[in-house]
Formats: structure tokens, sequence, C-alpha cells
């Protein structure tokens, strides 16, 4: 090999070795922003949950946990849209029907040809009908549930919504609904039938309802991974982090 060449490829393991080392200072400095110890590995923060009772309220999301027994909850993602003193309403995002909006609003002229599917909300009031919209606009009689999502329970409003052609990314109508009151669904918390999530419109809208469940479910059983764990650059590459002996789970709640 010629001295050129060997000049070359000296300094291209140079730049490649001082790139590498500016990279994990970086993520080393972000870390420790994040009060991570030095000597630590960084770990994968994953998304935060909680089984805190007191972390319930209106946009929060409940996800069944793998021993809710009760076959009408069982695996359901459940969206908070009332939270009060006089009750807890929650809409159910992945019990997809095969019933088309256009039989659900026969009277509305604008949902004639509307195919796409209503949802059960839960089972409670099954002939009433509430509607969730993704909107930038505050929308009038409609109730703010987080960010751009508000419920809509009234006629006039869901007539109004469809005769503007939402698209079915951002609108969703559900029949019936599930009820609590606040004092029940606390003790359903403490018994770990619920695992808690701030909502978020990916997963209201998903466009995969059927596997909702399964995704968020996982995401309550990924651990963060630190010093104690394996190559942690492996773990991001894996679907689902499991634990051994030597790694106990750690939540962030």
């Amino acid at each position: 090999m010629s001295v050129r060449k060997l000049v070359f490829f000296a300094m291209l393991g140079t730049i490649v070795l001082f790139t590498a080392v500016r990279t994990l200072t970086v993520w080393t400095k972000d870390f420790s922003v994040l009060g991570a110890k030095s000597e630590m590995v960084p770990g994968v923060f994953l998304p935060v949950q909680s089984k805190n009772p007191q972390d319930l309220g209106i946009g929060k999301l409940l996800v069944a946990s793998r021993d809710l027994g009760d076959p009408i909850f069982a695996k359901t993602v459940v969206l908070l849209v009332r939270y009060d003193t006089d009750g807890v309403v929650g809409l159910m995002l992945n019990r997809r029907t095969d019933v088309p909006l256009s039989r659900v609003f026969e009277q509305f002229k604008a949902a004639k040809d509307r195919s796409d599917p209503v949802y059960m909300g839960g089972p409670v009031e099954l002939p009433a009908v509430f509607a969730l919209l993704q909107s930038k606009a505050k929308l009038e009689e409609a109730e703010h549930v987080f960010g751009g999502v508000y419920l809509i329970s009234t006629k006039s409003a869901l007539e109004k919504t469809i005769s503007g052609r939402p698209d079915p990314g951002v609108f969703h109508v559900y029949l019936g609904y599930a009820g609590w009151t606040p004092d029940q669904l606390r003790k359903e918390i403490e018994v770990g039938a619920w695992f808690i999530f701030q909502g978020d419109t990916q997963t209201v809208f998903n466009s995969n309802p059927d596997s909702l469940w399964s995704q968020m479910i996982r995401k309550t059983e990924l651990k963060m991974a630190d010093g104690r764990c394996a190559d942690p650059i492996q773990q991001i590459r894996q679907s689902d982090i499991t634990t051994n002996g030597e790694c106990e789970p750690s939540f962030t709640f």
C-alpha cells in the first residue's frame, strides 16, 4: 500500500473516532441533564405510565391489564372524556363494529355515503351516540378532552360535524359508553385492573384498533435498561425488552 493511501486511511480513522467520541459525549450530557448518574450506562426512556388513582382525569387512557377478567372490558383501551364527582365516562377505543355511519345516521343526508365504521363505546346506554373529533379550531357545542380532541354528544353538533365531511382518520363515532363512580374506578386501579396513560391522538384515532390493546400493553411491560442489563444499543433494537434475574423492572410513575 502506498504512503499516500496510508495517510488517507489514517486521517479517515481519526475523523470516525472523533465523531464517535463527540456523539458519545453529547449522549452522556443529555442524560446528565435528566439526572442520570454519570457512572450509569444511558438507559432507554419509555412512555410514562401510572397505576396511581390520583392520576385519573379527563384525557387519560385506561389500558386493561392482562388480569382484568371482565369480558366486557378485557383487552380494552378506554379514553376518559368526563371525570367529576358525579361520575366518570369513558369510550372504548378498540371495539370497532361492522356497522357503517350511514346506518346510524340515516336521517343525516351528509352521512348517506359514509362507510367508516361505528365503535362500541361501552355497555351503558347503547342507544346514546358520541363522537370524537380532532380539530385545530375550538368547536362549539363540544367538550374539550385534550389537545385538539373534542367530545361531541348532541344531535345538532353531530349533524353539523358530519355535514363538514370530516376525515375518518380524525372522526370516530361511538355507541354507548363506559361508566363508573370515581370511587369505583379508583378501587379498580388500586387492585391492578388498569394502567393509566396520558391521552394522545395517535392512540385515540389509531388506524389499526384491533391491535391497539396489544400495542399498549407491551408499553406497560417494557423496562428501562440500566447498567445491570444487556447492551442498551441492542435493547433499543428489540421490540420487547425482557428482564433477567439481574435486571429489575423500572417504571416511571
